[in-house]
């Protein structure tokens, strides 16, 4: 009688990109201290590089020069704007921080900017693709989709509420709350600098049981604070939460490592040059 020996068809290795592989470690170490661990710091991995408009102060940002140069530069994740043709979120969609950048020069149109992203030099990158307003996140999830970055991005927005609509239609898609809500650097101004400064001093206070609280109750996967905003407590809070932790827009050196050592998932910057001076990094 012949005997057959059966045949188990083993199923083909997933690639993963370095920056998915490295938020992988972070979930992974954000699970263990929810269970009561703590990962010992030469095990925790180093804050994904993450390049703010593309590499905005090497090129013009949000522009395909910019993603080049972020590239070059050895980022992780690129950051981009997505900015509606009008306020109301219809039209066109293109890629810009405000009304003011659309308009100050050629104009470069969402799906043309996925298109170039999505090409083999871009392959192992990681997205942060920023709505700029209200009303239009789920043709941003549309495009993703078609592009096949949805997987490799995560969606991030002031707005909550636009968050949480996201969630219940694409649930799919990785979101992140970016706090605060404002429109320039309030901070880098002497007329506005002490209530600017007041303002994040109260924000530091309540912001990580608020954080806490999105992220547990599934509402989104990351947050995305301003630098001063960070503390240990809102570092415990989003990790206890199962969240990552993205710093922005930091373009100082010093920051970069003090963040680094705090245990952020992400750090945002204009320049990410500067990533190769700090010693974390070494």
């Amino acid at each position: 009688m012949r005997c057959w020996s059966a045949r188990v068809r083993l199923p083909a290795p997933v690639s993963r990109s370095p920056a998915s592989l490295a938020v992988m470690a972070r979930q992974s170490e954000h699970r263990e201290r929810a269970s009561g661990g703590e990962p010992s710091a030469s095990a925790r991995p180093q804050p994904l590089r993450v390049g703010h408009k593309g590499a905005a102060h090497i090129a013009p940002g949000n522009t395909l020069a910019s993603f080049q140069a972020a590239l070059l530069a050895g980022v992780e994740m690129i950051e981009l704007d997505v900015l509606p043709e009008r306020t109301d979120g219809s039209g066109e969609l293109f890629i810009a921080h405000d009304y003011s950048d659309l308009y100050s020069r050629e104009p470069l149109p969402l799906a043309t900017a996925l298109s170039h992203l999505a090409g083999d030099p871009y392959r192992e990158l990681a997205f942060d693709v920023d709505l700029k307003l209200p009303g239009y996140g789920l043709r941003v999830v549309d495009d993703l989709e078609r592009s096949g970055l949805a997987e490799r991005s995560l969606l991030s927005c002031t707005y909550l509420k636009e968050l949480i609509s996201i969630r219940k239609r694409a649930p799919q898609v990785r979101l992140g709350w970016s706090v605060p809500r404002a429109r320039r650097d309030y901070t880098a101004s002497a007329l506005t600098a002490a209530p600017a400064l007041l303002a994040l001093w109260l924000g530091r206070r309540i912001l990580p049981a608020r954080a806490r609280a999105v992220i547990e109750a599934g509402h989104v996967d990351a947050l995305m604070a301003h630098w001063r905003l960070i503390s240990p407590a809102l570092a415990a809070a989003v990790a206890a939460a199962g969240g990552e932790l993205y710093a922005w827009t930091v373009d100082d050196p010093a920051i970069i490592g003090s963040l680094s050592v705090l245990g952020v998932d992400g750090i945002i910057t204009n320049d990410p040059r500067l990533f190769d001076s700090v010693a974390q990094y070494a």
